[in-house]
C-alpha cells in the first residue's frame, strides 16, 4: 500500500461490527431481554417493577407490557421486544413463552456456531423444524365449540393463572366468557370476534369481586341537566351527532342592533331555533339522547322539561357501541331524526360508581357490545386487573375463532420436542443438528416452569420425558404440586394460536439475527454544547446527517 491514501467508504464515528463478533454480540442482547423476563412465566413466576423516567410505577408480570416500558436501546434486542407485541397483538397471552423461545434457539445456534456450522445451515434446520412443529401441534389439538362455555372458562382461567388475579380468576373468567360469547358473529367459516365491542371500564374503589359485565354500555358521563329523570325504562334512543345548540357562523359576521326590541326579537329567535330542535327530538319518540356534541344550558332547561334524559360529549367510539347495542342510527342533523332513527333498550339510568356518576345502557335484546366494569382497591392493583382481563378476553376470543384447543404446563411443548427429535434423523445433512437443537430448545418451556416453581430443572424433564414416552401426550407440570399431572384433568387449557403464534415468532426473529454478520451503526449527532456551536464542536454534528443511529432507532 506504499503511499496510497485509505478509502473511507463510511463516515468518520461510523461503526462496524464483522463476522462471529457481531453475531456473538446480538446473541448475547437477545439473551439478555430473554433473561429479563423469564421468571416472570407460569403460574409460580414472579413480577417486576417498571419505573419509568417520570417516576410511574408499574407493576406486573405482562411480558409485553415489561418490554415496553423497558428502554431498549440494542437492534437486535428491540426484535425480541417485536416479537412480544406480534404475539399480544395476535392472541393476548403467551408474550414471555415466545421471547424465551426466542433467546433458548439463539443460545443452541451459538453452541453449533462454535462448533463451525454455518448459521444459514442453522436457520435451514430452524425452519425445516418449524413447519413440522405447527403440523404436530395442529395433530395433537382439540375442537373447541362456542356452545362449550366450561372449556372456554378454563382456557380464560388458564391464562389468569400466573397474574396477579389468580384468586378470583374463576370469576373473571367467567365474565369474560360471557362478554365474548356475546360479541362473537357467526360468519360462513365460523365465527369471528371483534373486542373493539368489548368495552372495559376502570373504576377505582370496592374490591376484585365486584367486577360485572354489563349487556349494553356504560358511558362515562351523567346528565346534563338535574330536572331531568334518573332513569328511563323502556328508553327510545336517540344518537346524535350534531349539536343542539346555535352554530356561529363560519365566516365573522357582525350584527347591529339599534333597538331594545330588535334585541329582544334576537334572543327570540335563538330560543324559537333551539325549541325547534328539542321539538324535532320529541317529535321522534326519543325520551334519552346521546349527543357527541355540545347541548346548550336552554336546550337542556326545554329537554329536561320534556321528561328527555340527555347526555353530551360522548366519545365516538361509544356512540358506535351504542348504535350496536340498542340498534338505533347515528343522526348527523337534528331536522332529519325520526323514529326509525331510534334504538331501543330495557332500562337507561345515572348510577354513582365511586366518585363519580355514569350512565348505564341495560337490557339490550342481542346487544353485540357489552360492557366490563372493572373494580379493585388502587390503581395499580386495577391496572394489573385489566392487562389480566384482556389476556383473558382475547384467549377466549381466538379459541372461539380457531375451534382448536391444546393442553399448556409445558405438555404441549415437551410432545413437539419428543415428535422432533424422533423425526431428526429423517432430515439427513447437517441441517439434522440444527432440527434437534430446536427441539432441545422446546423443552425450555417445561424446564423454566420448574425452575420458577422452586422445582429440580432436570429431574422434572426426565420424569416428563418418560411420562410422554408412555404415550401421555397431555402430561405437564402441576406446579403446586411439583409433580408430572394431567393437565386436561387440571383445566390447564390454552388456544393453540398461542402455542403456533410462539414457535413461528420466535423461529423467524432467531433466524434473523442469525443471518446477520455485519453492523453498521452511524455516530448520533452530538448535543450542542452549553455555549452554543462555534468551534470544531458544531462540525461533529456532521456525522449524524444522512441517516439516524441505528441503535436508537
Amino acid at each position: 500500500m506504499s503511499g496510497q491514501t485509505p478509502i473511507l467508504v463510511l463516515k468518520e464515528g461510523t461503526k462496524r461490527e464483522k463476522g462471529r463478533g457481531a453475531l456473538s454480540n446480538n446473541i448475547a442482547a437477545a439473551k439478555a431481554i430473554s433473561d429479563a423476563v423469564r421468571s416472570t412465566l407460569g403460574p409460580r413466576g414472579l413480577d417486576k417493577m417498571l419505573v419509568d423516567s417520570m417516576g410511574d410505577v408499574v407493576v406486573t408480570n405482562d411480558g409485553v407490557t415489561i418490554l415496553k416500558e423497558m428502554d431498549v436501546e440494542h437492534p437486535a434486542a428491540k426484535m425480541l421486544v417485536e416479537v412480544a407485541k406480534t404475539q399480544d397483538q395476535e392472541c393476548g397471552d403467551g408474550t414471555t413463552t415466545a421471547v424465551v423461545l426466542t433467546g433458548e434457539l439463539l443460545k443452541k445456534a451459538e453452541q453449533l456456531i462454535e462448533q463451525n456450522i454455518h448459521p444459514t445451515i442453522i436457520a435451514q434446520g430452524y425452519r425445516l423444524a418449524c413447519k413440522k412443529a405447527i403440523e404436530t401441534l395442529d395433530a395433537i389439538s382439540e375442537k373447541v365449540e362456542i356452545t362449550n362455555h366450561s372449556t372456554l372458562a378454563k382456557i380464560a382461567t388458564t391464562a389468569m393463572a400466573s397474574k396477579s388475579v389468580s384468586f378470583n380468576r374463576d370469576q373473571l373468567s367467567e365474565l369474560c366468557v360471557k362478554a365474548v360469547t356475546a360479541v362473537a358473529e357467526k360468519t360462513e367459516k365460523g365465527y369471528t370476534v371483534d373486542l373493539d365491542n368489548i368495552q372495559v371500564i376502570k373504576k377505582q374503589g370496592g374490591t376484585m369481586t365486584d367486577t360485572e359485565v354489563i349487556e349494553g354500555i356504560i358511558v362515562d358521563k351523567e346528565k346534563v341537566h338535574t330536572g331531568m329523570p334518573i332513569s328511563v325504562k323502556s328508553p327510545k334512543v336517540a344518537l346524535l351527532d350534531a349539536a343542539l345548540e346555535i352554530k356561529k357562523t363560519e365566516i365573522d359576521a357582525k350584527i347591529e342592533i339599534n333597538d331594545p326590541n330588535q334585541l329582544n326579537a334576537f334572543l327570540q329567535e335563538e330560543e324559537n331555533m333551539i325549541r325547534k330542535m328539542v321539538d324535532q327530538v320529541k317529535k321522534s319518540g326519543a325520551n334519552v339522547v346521546f349527543c357527541q356534541k355540545g347541548i346548550d344550558d336552554l336546550a337542556q332547561h326545554f329537554l329536561a322539561k320534556e321528561g328527555i334524559y340527555a347526555v353530551r360529549r360522548v366519545k365516538k367510539s361509544d356512540m358506535d357501541k351504542l348504535a350496536k347495542a340498542t340498534g338505533g342510527s347515528v343522526v348527523s342533523k337534528v331536522s332529519e331524526l325520526t323514529a326509525e332513527d331510534l334504538g331501543t333498550a330495557g332500562f337507561v339510568e345515572e348510577r354513582k360508581i365511586g366518585d363519580d356518576q355514569m350512565t348505564f345502557v341495560t337490557g339490550c335484546k342481542n346487544a353485540k357490545a357489552v360492557s366490563m366494569l372493572i373494580r379493585g382497591g388502587t390503581e395499580h392493583v386495577i391496572d394489573e386487573i385489566e392487562r389480566s382481563v384482556e389476556d383473558a378476553l382475547n384467549v377466549v376470543a381466538v379459541a372461539i375463532e380457531d375451534g382448536k384447543t391444546v393442553t399448556g404446563g409445558g405438555s404441549s411443548a415437551e410432545e413437539l420436542a419428543m415428535r422432533l427429535r424422533d423425526e431428526a434423523a429423517k432430515v439427513g445433512g447437517r441441517e439434522q443438528i440444527a432440527f434437534e437443537s430446536f427441539s432441545e430448545a422446546l423443552e425450555t418451556v417445561p424446564r423454566t416452569l420448574a425452575e420458577n416453581a422452586g422445582l429440580d430443572p432436570i429431574d422434572v424433564i426426565i420424569d416428563l420425558r418418560k411420562s410422554h414416552k408412555a404415550g401421555k401426550i397431555t402430561s405437564g407440570i402441576n406446579v403446586v404440586t411439583g409433580k408430572i399431572d394431567d393437565m386436561k384433568a387440571q383445566n390447564v387449557i390454552e388456544p393453540i394460536r398461542v402455542g403456533r403464534q410462539a414457535i413461528e415468532s420466535a423461529t423467524d426473529a432467531a433466524v434473523m439475527i442469525l443471518r446477520i454478520d455485519d453492523v453498521i451503526a452511524s455516530k448520533s449527532s452530538p448535543a450542542p454544547s452549553p455555549g452554543g456551536p462555534g468551534g470544531m464542536g458544531g462540525m461533529g454534528g456532521m456525522g449524524g446527517m444522512g441517516g439516524g443511529d441505528f441503535g436508537e432507532d
